[in-house]
């Protein structure tokens, strides 16, 4: 069994951006013998990081100032192996087309999660292999978005595609989280536009010049004002990740239903 005991930590931790007005306080844990240390980054939500801050003993619980945004890009070999969320929450994934957006949710999600790719999968897989996609693309999206809003009126905790253009969506799922006491997170994936033109290649398919540029025009925006401590409206939390640091999480999960925030060990 661990022992555990509260010691005030002055600062904020590396790599966060300093905390909003109002922000929450969260706690961090350290288990014994283990290298791994759990940081809150609003109630309900922590990041796992691979190393306990310097001078903290081992066991201990530490308090310190929330960040609103953890910023977790450049820390190769010390970035987090998983993100846990409190229970019913909705968390968006957002980046560049090709930038490892479904291919993160895949790989780390176990429960609900709702990706526009895998709308467009099944309906291809359904429909003459020559058809243009052009053709069935507004019913691919009508069947995401009826898809969406089936996953946010259950009241489960969903993880969901974002491709960064549309402004609307997320105010769509801010203001349903609001209305439903829920809380809305971002994890936003920083890829540079060749290693994200290279993934559209892999997958062999790629979006337009025009297209593209839209993307780009967005995301860096949407990078930028995160970068600042400036959240899409409705937001709680947000976590950078650079390519290393989403390729070294191997779990995005949430809390059971009632379950507390801080585990103990």
């Amino acid at each position: 069994m661990t022992l555990r005991r509260s010691v005030p930590a002055a600062g904020v931790a590396h790599g966060a951006m300093p905390a909003q007005p109002g922000a929450p306080v969260p706690e961090v844990s350290v288990q014994s013998g283990a290298s791994v240390r759990e940081v809150s980054v609003q109630p309900g939500a922590s990041v796992r990081e691979m190393s306990p801050p310097p001078g903290a003993a081992a066991g201990e619980l530490i308090t310190e100032c929330a960040p609103v945004v953890r910023d977790l890009r450049g820390r190769t070999g010390y970035g987090p192996d998983s993100l846990h969320f409190a229970a019913g929450a909705v968390v968006v994934v957002s980046g560049l087309p090709g930038g490892g957006k479904s291919t993160l949710i895949r790989r780390t999600v176990s429960g609900r999660a709702i990706d526009s790719q895998n709308t467009r999968d099944r309906w291809a897989a359904a429909l003459p292999r020559l058809l243009p996609y052009a053709l069935y693309r507004p019913l691919v999206r009508a069947a995401h978005y009826l898809g969406l809003w089936a996953a946010l009126r259950s009241g489960e905790s969903v993880v969901v595609h974002d491709c960064g253009t549309q402004t609307w969506v997320r105010r769509w799922l801010a203001l349903h989280a609001a209305r439903r006491g829920r809380t809305l997170h971002l994890i936003l994936l920083d890829v540079d536009p060749d290693t994200a033109r290279q993934g559209q290649r892999e997958r062999g398919r790629g979006v337009s010049g025009y297209a593209f540029a839209r993307h780009r025009h967005a995301v860096a925006r949407l990078i930028r004002d995160t970068e600042q401590g400036v959240l899409p409206t409705g937001c709680a939390s947000a976590v950078l990740l650079d390519r290393a640091a989403a390729s070294a999480l191997g779990r995005i999960s949430f809390a059971e239903p009632g379950a507390t925030a801080v585990r103990s060990g």
